[in-house]
């Protein structure tokens, strides 16, 4: 057990101008990563480990944490001005962000945004102060069968997003799945469905898939559609003329009290466990308030409830991910692998032994966390109009520049012409889906999870000889199972009753 005087120690490292400094910079990086489609924290971290190498653990390992906080809060602007999501997981926060901002409220969408990212972060890095150690106990003993079970209720929350078609909805799910299965066999590490480009050998990118159905194909149908081909307007409307239509009110705020503590719980919990990450808890999170909504129907209009709980949870990830990070060395999420890298270039080893070895740099580095918190907010308070201001420039402007960073930031994250490639070819894709009313929502959620839920089912059948129903013998497995059959009856039967309710 860690003293009290290595905590406060380590909290008084932190609070120093120095360590702000490297903090501030991150967090202002971050958000500017964040809010260029295509490029994302990720990327930024990536490029900015080898220049820690110079600095001392607690800036460097804080800096990169700042990065990785600005980001989740940048990926929301473009999300919500311009329907073009900059990290996959704002892509929930556009559903119901962008209609908002089409209304003449962007800066209420975007400062709704703001706050519900800083709440799910806050309460997160409050969880891994306190029961880090206990949720990291749980989280090792998710094994296999506990992940299937976990991955079969993800799908089945699908159904909260299939809309008023199921088999629009099931063949997206199962394009998604397919799609997951092109590169190796998590099993014998085989190629398959290759077609003899050995570029394909590690999968689809993420980025490509996400970026080219989300961003680039949406760019496409906006631009044939652009105002009866003018594009010299503004693509959002920036202002309604009332005060109240650019501002959060504190009772707005206080309206989304459930829903953010909900997000927050659920980003805390999947952040927990190694490989979920922070897409499927947005979309978890945001199925989950529209099916606990008394007026489901709102949202994808403009619903403030479904911002704040995407980006309540999708922001909670990152402190949750620390949890096995730090406590067993296993990281949570890319962005965890590559704080961990950065551990070890400066000497250290995260692990159980880290808090009795390194406690005061552990609770220094939470000191800093909660420091890019209030960072985050006031330098997305002030970024927030600046943003608003670039996306009133014509339309001609704006959707050109955007394809520009989307080739530029993909080419740069796949690291080559080949994952441009893949992002147009499936920007074609999300076109066509899209344009006949398949949704390309679930088609992502599906091709993210795929890969996980794949090499799960492998190690489950592996350690149960092939007989999947020792998942019953598992108290956890069980409840999952149990879950994932009552909510999909609920969502099937809210999709039914809302079909009726509109005929």
């Amino acid at each position: 057990m860690v003293d009290l005087s290595t905590i406060l120690a380590g909290f008084a490292d932190a609070f120093t101008l120095y360590n702000l400094t490297f903090v501030l910079f991150g967090v202002v990086l971050g958000q500017f990563v964040g809010a260029v489609p295509g490029i994302g924290p990720i990327m930024a971290m990536a490029i900015a480990i080898p220049f820690t190498f110079g600095l001392d653990t607690l800036p460097a390992i804080a800096f990169l944490v700042g990065v990785n906080k600005g980001g989740l809060v940048g990926g929301a602007v473009p999300a919500i001005l311009m329907n073009t999501p900059g990290t996959p997981d704002a892509a929930a926060t556009a559903l119901d962000g962008y209609p908002l901002a089409k209304q003449g409220k962007p800066l209420k969408a975007t400062k709704m945004a703001l706050f519900s990212s800083i709440t799910g972060d806050t309460i997160s890095d409050i969880v891994l102060i306190t029961v880090s150690a206990p949720l990291a106990i749980l989280a090792l003993r998710m094994g296999p069968i506990e992940i299937v079970a976990l991955m079969i209720f993800a799908f089945s929350i699908l159904a909260g997003l299939i809309g008023n078609s199921l088999i629009k909805g099931i063949i997206a799910a199962t394009l998604g799945l397919l799609v997951a299965c092109v590169g190796q066999d998590p099993e014998h590490f085989t190629p398959r469905l290759i077609f003899g480009h050995w570029d394909l050998f590690n999968g689809l990118p993420l980025p490509s898939v996400a970026i080219g159905m989300l961003a680039i194909s949406e760019l496409l149908r906006r631009m044939s559609i652009a105002h009866g081909g003018n594009v010299t307007s503004a693509i959002i409307n920036e202002d309604t003329g009332n005060p109240d239509d650019q501002r959060v009110t504190w009772a707005e705020y206080w309206s989304c009290r459930y829903t953010l503590l909900r997000g927050a719980t659920i980003g805390t919990i999947l952040g927990a466990l190694p490989g979920i990450g922070s897409t499927a808890a947005a979309f978890m999170s945001y199925a989950t308030a529209k099916g606990s909504s008394k007026d489901p129907a709102s949202f994808g209009k403009g619903n403030i409830q479904g911002i704040a709980a995407s980006e309540s949870a999708n922001s909670a990830v990152v402190g949750a991910n620390l949890i096995p990070l730090l406590t067993l060395g296993i990281p949570g999420s890319v962005g965890a692998a590559l704080i961990i890298s950065a551990f070890m270039i400066h000497g250290l080893q995260p692990g159980p032994l880290l808090f009795t070895t390194q406690g005061q740099l552990v609770y220094g580095l939470f000191g800093a966390m909660l420091m890019a918190n209030f960072l985050n907010l006031w330098v997305g308070q002030i970024g927030l109009r600046f943003w608003v201001k670039v996306v009133s420039a014509p339309e001609s402007i704006i959707f050109s520049s955007a394809i520009l960073l989307c080739i530029v930031g993909v080419s740069m994250a796949t690291s080559g012409i080949f994952g441009v490639a893949i992002m147009l070819i499936f920007a074609s894709i999300g076109y066509l889906m899209s344009s006949f009313g398949y949704s390309l929502v679930i088609f992502i959620i599906a091709f993210f999870l795929g890969p996980r839920f794949e090499k799960s089912i492998s190690q489950s059948l592996a350690l149960t000889n092939g007989d999947l129903t020792q998942m019953l013998k598992s108290p956890v497995a069980v409840a999952l199972l149990v879950l994932s059959v009552v909510s999909f009856i609920w969502f099937i039967r809210k999709n039914a009753q809302e079909r009726a309710d509109d005929a």
